[in-house]
Order: C-alpha cells, then structure tokens, then sequence
C-alpha cells in the first residue's frame, strides 16, 4: 500500500489529531488489524511532521519525499511491534530517525551532499515554523541581518554540523521534544542526549559566527 501524498491540507490533519485524541489505543488497534483507512489518517496526522523532520535532516527534497513515504509503509508494516511505551508519534520518529542515518551513510558513501537544497530549505521548510524554536532563540536577527538572511546562514550551518549533533539539535531545537524523547528516539542515555544537543549548539555558533563575522549571542 503506498501512502497518500506528503501534501495534506490543515483541516483534515486537526480532524484526524481529534480522532487520535478521543482514543488512541483504539486508533492503534484499527492499525494493527490493517485497517485502510486508520493507515490514510495516520498518513493525513502525521506526514507534514515527518517530511519536516526527514527534509531537515537530510537537506534533500527528493530524497526527503522518497524516504518520508518509506516511513509509512515501515509503519504499517511494524504496527504490531508497537507496544505502547513511548507515544506513538514517539515511535514514529524513531523510525523516521533511523532510516535518515541509513540514508545519510547511503549518500555519504555516493559522496552526494547532503544540503543540495539548502535555499529550497529556507523557502518550504523555515525553522521559523518549527514548534520549538525560531531563528530568534539562535541570535537577535536585528542585531545582526535581516531574518531570513540569518536563517539561511542557520540552515546551511545545521547541514555542516557533525551527523549525530545535527540530529540532536534537530530533535531538541526545531521538533520542540524533550531529553526523555530524543533519547527514546535514538536509543541514547539522557547524558549524551544532553552532551551532543551542547556540543551541537556551540559548533552551530561557530559555524554561523564564521559566516557572519561577529558574535552570535543568545541561544539555549
């Protein structure tokens, strides 16, 4: 079964979120009886976070739509897996987070750059967007250029980062989640959540300073 398109509209996503609201265990065991149109809700919820948070991580917009399709069918597929101890948006994203690392050591071994996009980034998915952070809690843009400047420079910056610190800070910074949940996500102890969530913050600093010429204050 191949999901819907990663284009849902708003209106259909906040009915499917009241849906998953009202029992969420029920919703699950439609999933795990493959019921088809539990799945098309999952899908409609789910997949505009997802293509963020794929697209994010791997700066390509072709492979981001390929692999966010890829994070449903291993869905439906492992539904049954799911036991319940972790939310399943939860569980979601760990799936989306593992096939991106497979993905990235993929392309790495192509040599294909993983910011091929990067001014498409800006454009369709701005951090600005992003539930837990903006461009503001990186610098003051005022203080140093225009806003959307700025959050190119950011953008380019977080593709620079070491793999496993970008995906930390991607899940911490932009998904808005907690340590409790990125370290569910990633398998990792809260302690190196925490240590490579610092280290990603400063080698963003550095890298965004370089470009910029002066200090970024501010930040988490």
């Amino acid at each position: 079964m191949r999901p819907a398109p990663i284009h849902a509209e708003a209106e259909p996503e906040r009915e499917a979120a009241a849906l998953l609201e009202v029992g969420e265990a029920q919703f699950i065991a439609r999933l795990v009886a493959r019921d088809e149109s539990a799945f098309n809700e999952l899908v409609v919820l789910y997949e505009r976070r997802v293509f963020a948070l794929v697209y994010r991580m791997l700066g390509r917009r072709d492979e981001a739509e390929d692999l966010s399709q890829e994070v449903f069918v291993q869905v439906f597929k492992a539904i049954d897996q799911f036991r319940g101890e972790s939310k399943l948006s939860t569980w979601i994203y760990r799936i989306a987070v593992n096939l991106c690392k497979n993905r990235t050591k993929y392309l790495s071994r192509r040599h294909a750059g993983a910011q091929d996009d990067v001014d498409a980034m800006v454009e369709r998915v701005p951090l600005s967007a992003a539930k837990g952070v903006s461009v503001g809690d990186v610098s003051r843009p005022d203080e140093l250029v225009e806003g959307m400047q700025l959050e190119a420079v950011v953008k380019h910056a977080i593709g620079q980062l070491d793999p496993e610190f970008r995906e930390a800070l991607i899940l911490r910074d932009v998904e808005d989640m907690s340590y409790e949940e990125i370290a569910s996500v990633t398998g990792l102890p809260d302690g190196t959540v925490k240590s490579r969530i610092h280290r990603a913050r400063a080698q963003l600093r550095a890298l965004v300073e370089k470009v910029m010429g002066e200090k970024v204050r501010g930040g988490k």
